[in-house]
């Protein structure tokens, strides 16, 4: 069965609705929403990432699919069969839903990979480095995530989910993403229990320190809540977008690279083999001399400091 990806209709909409909300916020007097520079920059990211798909992650995503499900659940007596003995996966509503229950659980551990080894974030970083959260954010990804996101969800057609059919919900989850990225939705009431909402992911975008690694979900929130990644927007605290150790660049080639040069110098801080492994695949922050810090840690010295400063009216230690 043929299927259409969702993000060919999807792209022209991205477009549309940068330029409205782009529209809105000049006319409306949200002067700071959209700089310039930064969407020029978070623009040639989206078109880099929209030439590059096709070319690279569309072509391994479906040869990987492919050459997984069928190694996986050949055909047998003319009925397409999983190893273990069961029959894979038809088109049913219901393997509709489980496929995307399993996208999501595979997108909050891909995302959630992104935060916390430090050569994945430093391909994911690309997204987080703009001081604006808008739609204009939504599009600034990372060229070199394409190189291993499929390989998350290999398991999904290696258990029997047809490759057209996680292809179609790695769509459907894509086009959530991109709408979360506006500051004119308000908290959605109940469906806050469950769905991953614009002022969670406005969590996720800030540095604040004690919003670091939080929300990574895709539409449910629920998996965040499961593994103690969930947080909810405070209204009290003045959110600051971007990351902590910004590229201060709009320039693209250092948007992109940036984070792999400073990997890179810290690798040759020391002759110690295992301080090298982690400084590659550790968490973000960490260091062997305690220079830098990793996010559990920040946040443990922001919970020591909040202790001790009970009047607290700020967010983070200076």
């Amino acid at each position: 069965m043929d299927f259409t990806n969702p993000l060919v209709y999807g792209v022209p909409c991205f477009i549309a609705f940068i330029l409205l909300e782009l529209t809105y916020s000049k006319t409306h007097g949200d002067d700071d929403l959209y700089h310039w520079k930064d969407l020029f920059a978070s623009g040639f990211m989206g078109v880099g990432s929209a030439i590059l798909g096709p070319l690279f992650k569309v072509v391994f995503m479906v040869f990987l699919f492919e050459y997984t499900y069928e190694l996986f659940n050949p055909m047998v007596d003319g009925v397409r069969t999983h190893l273990l003995g069961y029959e894979s996966f038809g088109y049913a509503w219901y393997v509709w839903i489980f496929c995307m229950l399993a996208d999501d659980f595979t997108y909050y551990c891909f995302h959630r990979a992104n935060h916390e080894i430090r050569i994945l974030w430093a391909a994911h970083i690309v997204h987080h480095s703009s001081d604006n959260f808008n739609l204009g954010t939504a599009v600034r990804n990372g060229w070199f995530t394409i190189l291993y996101k499929p390989l998350f969800y290999m398991w999904m057609p290696a258990i029997g989910f047809p490759p057209e059919m996680v292809i179609v919900c790695l769509g459907i989850e894509a086009l959530w993403q991109f709408q979360l990225h506006s500051v004119y939705v308000p908290k959605l009431g109940f469906l806050e229990t469950f769905l991953n909402t614009h002022t969670m992911h406005q969590v996720h975008h800030a540095q604040n320190v004690e919003y670091l690694d939080k929300n990574h979900g895709g539409i449910l929130n629920i998996f965040d809540r499961m593994f103690g990644t969930y947080k909810a927007l405070d209204e009290s605290i003045d959110v600051k977008y971007g990351v902590i150790h910004a590229p201060n660049s709009y320039n693209p080639v250092v948007i992109l690279t940036h984070e792999f040069k400073d990997i890179w110098k810290d690798v040759k801080k020391s002759g110690n083999w295992y301080h090298k492994f982690m400084y590659v695949f550790g968490p973000p922050g960490w260091s062997h001399d305690g220079s830098t810090l990793t996010v559990k840690q920040q946040q443990r010295e922001f919970q020591e400091y909040k202790r001790k400063n009970p009047k607290l009216a700020f967010s983070r230690p200076n």
